[in-house]
């Protein structure tokens, strides 16, 4: 029998993460494709990360394998003593669900259930029941300026207050890492603004790693590093430049 998060709580597992010669091949009809090819990237608890890079140069592939939601072809990544592919597929998601928040461009929010209720699914796939958890749900609408929204589905909430609903979904664990997919690509550009201030204010204020794909300048000004991949390799590694006011 399972164990509830009650008596098997969240660890509080150190989030710096190794990549470590990750490479991921897949075949497009005859063709072979390398999506990475024997990238090796460090990123330091913390840190807010921006990984850039033309379509198709494994940016995504990359966040995915990070975050242990797909599988390398070679190589592995650590986060903290954590060797991420020795999980096996349920201990994986378990280590995922208490550690590692994703958002995600499309919002990913399930229609069937109040925005409150989607913020709080990581908890209940943990075995909890909503009203034992609505006391860390009701502290995060008030951050991410959702009170009164509680009770609405996703297709009567704005696109920045759904995918401020998936933040706060991805927060209400505690994580030590949020890996963001292009969180303002659907945003206009004041709601992706907000969103960026609330990703840097995790990163701030809680000390969350961020990790942010993105097409953006501006989104990436937000980082501290910009890692830029093309053809699946790592190509650059610097400092932001900070392009905000």
């Amino acid at each position: 029998m399972g164990s509830s998060v009650a008596d098997d709580p969240t660890p509080l597992t150190p989030a710096t993460i190794v990549a470590l010669r990750l490479e991921k091949h897949f075949r497009r009809g005859k063709v072979g494709v390398r999506a990475l090819d024997g990238v090796d990237l460090s990123i330091s608890d913390g840190e807010f990360v921006c990984i850039m890079g033309p379509s198709g140069s494994g940016k995504s592939t990359l966040l995915h394998l990070l975050g242990g939601l797909d599988r390398p072809s070679a190589g592995t990544v650590l986060i903290g003593d954590t060797d991420l592919y020795r999980l096996s597929p349920d201990e994986s998601a378990r280590f995922r669900r208490r550690n590692i928040g994703v958002v995600f461009q499309f919002f990913n929010l399930v229609p069937t259930l109040t925005a409150a209720e989607n913020v709080a699914l990581p908890l209940l796939l943990e075995g909890r029941r909503f009203a034992s958890v609505r006391d860390r749900v009701t502290p995060l609408f008030e951050q991410m300026k959702l009170t009164g929204r509680e009770d609405h589905g996703p297709t009567e909430l704005s696109g920045g207050e759904m995918q401020r609903v998936a933040i706060a979904r991805a927060l209400i664990v505690s994580p030590r890492i949020i890996l963001a997919d292009e969180p303002t690509g659907n945003l206009d550009s004041r709601s992706g603004t907000e969103i960026l201030d609330l990703l840097r204010q995790a990163c701030d204020q809680k000390g969350v790693t961020i990790v942010l794909v993105t097409h953006d300048l501006r989104a990436a000004s937000y980082a501290d590093r910009v890692v830029i991949l093309r053809d699946g390799r790592l190509e650059s590694d610097s400092p932001a430049q900070r392009l905000r006011g």
